[in-house]
């Protein structure tokens, strides 16, 4: 391509779009080359093609990128998952069912994220097939773990607050058979018919964290066999949805029969269904689908990166650091500990976790704990 538009004044500076191909080799049309008019009217010997990159590796560039978003909200949100773990598990106060829902969920993420960080470690300095098949069905797991524990989540919820009857009815191993079993068949036998089948990777424009992990393992390219694990993940989020809907129905039934300003009634269901969103998994369906290409498509996938990234952390905020029950008793404990420091002599009292002036673990406190954030 040469510049020499006879329409550029003498001392200007001439500008057009880079070259869409050249020798079979895609380039970024988004940027320009330039070439400088002489105020005599002749052009300098060459044009400047410093801008035109190929597109390949401005697409590497932005995958390094949004890698680096996930590595930072995984991190962040492994830190954060721990120490409410921590806290549920210590704590015998907080162990009930809810929370032991919630900290299996905070499980799946831990497993999920740290699962995400080894395979991006690994695979960018170890060159091992079989190494990447382990990894591979291991992140496939994981993540399908994470939405049926949404989906654990979703059906307690539903069973506490629209149901006739509570979720404690439910048996704790039910739920664990739900959450951790079943994803057990369907990913192995996904990794059988997939090791049989042959892998076609159409994965173009996506920013999803397997996919950017695909160049270094052909086992995260995506196929037809993956319908196998993404068909039950795309029912239960259409189930967790209609699980919404159904609690937040219940919710703004009661704030209107409650005597409260309507705008305060407003608040409080606004701020219940924002709670509920990461819990129930309805992030995903947000970030499904978006604009691919151009700035709102950069906007889109870097904004996919980190929302996706900081799911556990928001899970760990909402339902751990921000919930009154942990904060009553953190702050009971506390108190406890400062009279022992305070008062000599007196019996010794330590952080270990059990007192039996706490324990709130009626159903209706329960349900007072679990739509608490929306007050």
């Amino acid at each position: 391509m040469s510049i020499n538009s006879r329409e550029t004044p003498a001392g200007a500076l001439a500008v057009q779009p880079c070259f869409d191909e050249l020798n079979g080799i895609r380039y970024d049309i988004r940027q320009n080359a330039t070439r400088m008019c002489y105020s005599n009217g002749t052009w300098r010997n060459y044009s400047d093609y410093v801008h035109c990159h190929e597109l390949v590796e401005a697409e590497a560039v932005e995958d390094a990128a949004m890698a680096f978003v996930f590595f930072v909200g995984f991190c962040l949100s492994l830190v954060a998952i721990a120490v409410a773990i921590w806290i549920f598990l210590y704590f015998k106060d907080l162990r009930c069912l809810r929370n032991t829902i919630h900290t299996n969920l905070m499980a799946t993420y831990i497993c999920n994220d740290a699962t995400w960080i080894i395979s991006a470690v690994v695979q960018e300095y170890v060159e091992n097939g079989g190494l990447c098949s382990v990894l591979a069905v291991l992140m496939h797991y994981f993540y399908l773990t994470n939405f049926f524990w949404m989906f654990v989540e979703g059906l307690y919820l539903f069973l506490l607050v629209v149901a006739t009857f509570t979720g404690e009815k439910v048996k704790l191993q039910i739920y664990i058979i739900i959450g951790w079993g079943i994803p057990g068949v369907i990913v192995v036998t996904w990794a059988i018919i997939k090791h049989l089948g042959k892998t076609a990777p159409d994965n173009a424009g996506e920013s999803h964290p397997m996919v950017l992990l695909i160049k270094h393992c052909p086992w995260m390219a995506e196929d037809y066999y993956d319908w196998i694990h993404q068909a039950p993940v795309i029912t239960l989020l259409a189930v967790n949805l209609v699980f919404l809907f159904s609690i937040m129905w219940v919710l703004i039934t009661k704030l209107q029969s409650a005597n409260t300003a309507e705008t305060q009634q407003y608040r409080k269901a606004t701020k219940a269904l924002l709670v509920l969103f990461p819990l129930l998994g309805i992030t995903y369906i947000l970030m499904m689908q978006g604009p691919m290409e151009g700035v709102a498509g950069h906007v889109f996938r870097n904004a996919q990166a980190l929302l996706l990234s900081l799911q556990g952390f928001t899970v760990a905020l909402f339902y751990c650091f921000l919930n009154t029950e942990v904060q009553n008793t953190l702050r009971h404990r506390m108190s406890r500990w400062r009279e022992t420091r305070t008062v000599g002599g007196g019996r010794r009292y330590t952080l270990s976790g059990h007192s039996k002036d706490w324990s709130p673990r009626s159903r209706t406190e329960s349900i007072r704990c679990i739509l608490s954030k929306c007050r």
